[in-house]
């Protein structure tokens, strides 16, 4: 019987090493795994990052060629407020629109 409590009292402690190194081996997994996913963290908020910068230069050139658009589109609509006028100025003055100069005075 004693024998038996002392072969018991054995396999019950092989068995709690057994259970206690299948711990150790899954928290070593674990932080393993954790170590994978922070790196992984890292580098997607380093790409995400880079996006933006990206993103950021795409809308800051958006904003100045949109500006630059507006200033052209003033400038052409005063151009052709100022053809406007000289052209009208010009057929007070007696020109027709299709009608030859004669170069002969000059």
């Amino acid at each position: 019987m004693r024998q038996e409590q002392g072969v018991s009292k054995e396999v019950e402690k092989n068995f709690i090493d057994l259970l206690a190194e299948e711990v150790r081996q899954k928290e070593s997994e674990a932080e393993e795994k954790q170590r994978i996913a922070d790196i992984k963290l890292l580098e997607a908020k380093k790409i995400a990052s880079q996006y933006q910068k990206e993103a950021d230069k795409c809308n800051s050139g958006m904003e100045t060629c949109e500006e630059a658009r507006e200033r052209a589109e003033a400038t052409l609509e005063n151009q052709m407020k100022e053809t406007a006028l000289w052209e009208l100025r010009a057929r007070q003055r007696g020109w027709k629109e299709g009608a030859k100069k004669s170069r002969a005075h000059f």
